[in-house]
């Protein structure tokens, strides 16, 4: 009968929902408390420091993990209750990352995958980050710009290959086109096995003879490009588009990475913004906010006209539907609110300001003989002009 399992999460004593580093930190610390160095002749300590490295091999790598969760044992073993006994293989064959080294030196392989299979096989390319000034008219409807771009592109001679034209590269004979090497180690009786990139290919994989002349065997070649960016309208300030493969070149067959254009707005120097909502002040005169006025308010669209009603006072609000910012790739438009503010007149000439006088008393705002007096002096300097 097959000798049963423990399961993986409760041998590194984590939750199923463990977040990654939550289990790397549990590995580590069961690991070096299991370490054969740290336990010699312990037979028991062995057995666990195998269990442990086993556990950590599947739960470290999302696909293993993902077939453990649905499946148990018998989704990462096959040979699991069928006589096989689970962890198979010589414990000197296990990749352990250079785990002795580690203990030294800190874990750097991020755990037992090997990544020669990803270094080879197709990359995407690197994203790029530029960044656009607009106004706020052309963020708030939308714009077509174009912008200057330095990137790498796949070379037209070799087609990003590396080799001149009619020839090819040779597999590399030291890692078999994987480009990474392995590299055992003894430590304690065990043998402990890493990976390491290829030095012979520089971790390619491949050994070209013919460089391309045109790319220098680098497969890909820098250019300046005119990239043609449309702006949606809506969009606010720090807000980014993202250019799907207008990036740098990727490598073996992978796709070009992502333009990322930051945008940023210019000041408008009457609009405030808040969202998709407009902000904006009116400046009117007491004259207008006492007996009301037909107002000109300028808006993104253009100037409205707007009735005001007699006797608004300073800092009252109202609401212009409709007119303010569309939303971002949505239907609707967000509405202008605007404050009025009634504007103080100053520099009055002698006339006005007697005017102004009389209008005070009139409203009671003058004790009656200030009133008389600046009346009489007011109608004095009508005649007088006569």
């Amino acid at each position: 009968m097959p000798e049963q399992k423990r399961d993986y999460y409760e041998v590194l004593g984590v939750s199923k929902g463990a977040s990654d580093e939550e289990i790397k930190k549990a590995y580590r610390k069961l690991a070096k408390k299991y370490h054969p160095d740290m336990n010699p002749g312990d037979k028991e300590a062995e057995s666990r420091f195998k269990e442990v490295n086993e556990a950590y091999e599947i739960l470290s790598n999302k696909e293993k993990r993902a077939r453990y969760d649905q499946f148990g044992h018998a989704g990462v073993d096959p040979n699991y209750g069928a006589g096989g006994g689970g962890f198979t293989g010589d414990f000197g064959d296990i990749d352990l990352g250079d785990l002795f080294g580690s203990f030294f030196g800190g874990f750097g392989g991020g755990g037992f995958g090997s990544s020669a299979g990803r270094r080879n096989g197709p990359q995407k390319g690197e994203s790029l980050r530029a960044s656009l000034t607009i106004t706020f008219e052309e963020a708030a409807f939308g714009c077509e710009k174009e912008l200057n771009l330095n990137r790498t592109e796949e070379c037209d001679a070799c087609h990003g290959s590396g080799c001149e034209s009619g020839t090819t590269a040779e597999i590399c004979p030291d890692c078999r086109g994987t480009g990474t090497v392995r590299i055992q180690r003894g430590a304690g009786g065990f043998a402990f096995t890493s990976t390491a990139p290829c030095s012979k290919c520089r971790g390619t994989g491949k050994i070209i003879h013919s460089p391309c002349k045109a790319c220098g065997g680098a497969g890909s070649v820098r250019k300046q490009k005119r990239i043609a960016v449309t702006i949606p309208a809506g969009i606010d300030d720090g807000q980014a588009v993202s250019l799907r493969g207008q990036g740098n070149a990727g490598k073996n067959g992978g796709p070009a990475g992502d333009l990322i254009v930051g945008v940023h707005i210019q000041p408008h120097p009457q609009f405030q913004r808040d969202g998709t909502t407009v902000l904006y002040e009116q400046p009117i005169s007491f004259y207008q906010a006492a007996m009301g006025a037909e107002l000109e308010i300028p808006t993104i669209d253009g100037k409205v006209k707007y009735n005001l009603p007699a006797g608004t006072q300073t800092g009252t609000t109202f609401r212009l539907r409709g007119k303010g910012i569309p939303e971002l790739r949505g239907r609707g438009r967000g509405d202008q609110y605007v404050t009025v503010r009634v504007a103080v007149p100053t520099g009055l000439n002698g006339e006005q300001k007697e005017a102004l006088r009389a209008f005070a008393a009139a409203m009671g705002e003058i004790p009656a003989q200030e009133e008389e007096e600046g009346l009489k002096g007011f109608f004095d300097k009508r005649k007088r002009k006569k």
